[in-house]
């Protein structure tokens, strides 16, 4: 009994940790780069997209796919970075602990 008590509090403290590292999440910003620094794109850690940044030099040209395509570039590449880091972070938690592929967090 005295190990599933154990067990009971570490997975607690877990779910603690993971409750701060969402909210630290939330607050973290990445930046995904598209078109040489043309297009950018900023996403919070929850991969919600905040400013869309466009070179002046796109404005003058008639391609507006091209535009279109750079700022769905931009943003996928912001959001893997989201993903990265959210990775990074639940390494940290678990202590390298590889979960199984699908694990979802919290419980």
């Amino acid at each position: 009994m005295k190990n599933l008590t154990e067990m009971m509090k570490k997975a607690q403290e877990m779910q603690a940790k993971m409750g701060d590292m969402q909210a630290g999440l939330a607050d973290a910003t990445v930046e995904g780069v598209a078109g040489a620094g043309m297009v950018k794109v900023t996403l919070n850690g929850q991969g919600d997209m905040k400013a869309v940044s466009i070179d002046d030099s796109l404005f003058s040209s008639e391609d507006r796919e091209v535009l279109e395509d750079l700022i769905v570039a931009a943003h996928t590449q912001a959001k893997a970075k989201v993903a990265d880091l959210a990775a990074e972070q639940m390494k940290d938690l678990t202590g390298g602990l590889e979960l199984p592929a699908g694990f979802k967090m919290p419980f």
